[in-house]
């Protein structure tokens, strides 16, 4: 097989593994090859616990796809997948596998209707296109699963062609939040605060203040002999 894999594990110093997808998906590999998904799965399974899954890819065979999400989905740990770049086409399907699923603020994901080449009479066109609704039925499946939509909002957005930006992702439930820069990041506390102490402590500082009790008041009399004393 081909060196030219469009994926590659790196274990971390803490013993934690990172999946890189980075390309089109299948472009050279994995197609009509009983390799390349063994190979891939072997890798996936040849350790356990939390994986992160970075994604960069405008896409590619949605039957690749479709194998990388089972296997995603199958796998006992946690996955959380980030996207740092695009998730377009097939490469949006492999990002629903995440447990958790987080955007760069500048990364972008693509749904669209699935799409092939056909050749022969105009029973083969109708094979084709009855081809094509089952693959994009199978691809609504995922999509469903982890947005929580309508499948009918769904095939709406895969035949605009829907271009969504981290916050899109979010909103439409794609994505579940955006990465964060953790050395911008600063301490709860710092930001936490209580609206009632806040309004409290404003109301204290315009409200009239409580009149001074006065003291007893020493008569013009009585002040005029203390004065006479101090002149004698």
């Amino acid at each position: 097989m081909k060196e030219n894999k469009f994926w590659n594990w790196v274990s971390e110093p803490d013993d934690t593994r990172t999946l890189t997808i980075n390309g089109v998906i299948a472009e050279e590999t994995w197609w009509g090859d009983e390799v390349t998904p063994k190979l891939f799965k072997s890798e996936l399974c040849a350790g356990d616990g939390a994986i992160t899954v970075w994604i960069n890819s405008p896409g590619g065979d949605c039957v690749a796809a479709s194998q990388i999400y089972a296997m995603l989905m199958d796998y006992k740990g946690d996955v959380t997948v980030k996207i740092d770049g695009i998730a377009a086409s097939a490469a949006s399907v492999i990002a629903m596998a995440g447990t958790k699923v987080q955007m760069a603020p500048t990364a972008l994901m693509m749904v669209h209707n699935p799409l092939t080449v056909a050749i022969g009479d105009s029973d083969e066109m109708q094979k084709a296109i009855a081809m094509l609704d089952e693959v994009k039925n199978a691809i609504i499946n995922a999509y469903e699963i982890k947005t929580g939509l309508s499948r009918a909002k769904l095939s709406h957005l895969m035949d605009a062609e829907t271009w969504m930006n981290a916050n899109k992702a979010v909103e439409l439930g794609f994505a579940d939040g955006l990465l964060e820069d953790e050395k911008r990041s600063k301490p709860v506390e710092t930001y936490a605060f209580s609206r009632r102490a806040v309004t409290a402590s404003l109301l204290d500082k315009i409200k009239p203040k409580q009149a001074q009790p006065q003291t007893k008041g020493i008569s013009a009399e009585s002040l005029e002999k203390r004065l006479s004393l101090i002149q004698h």
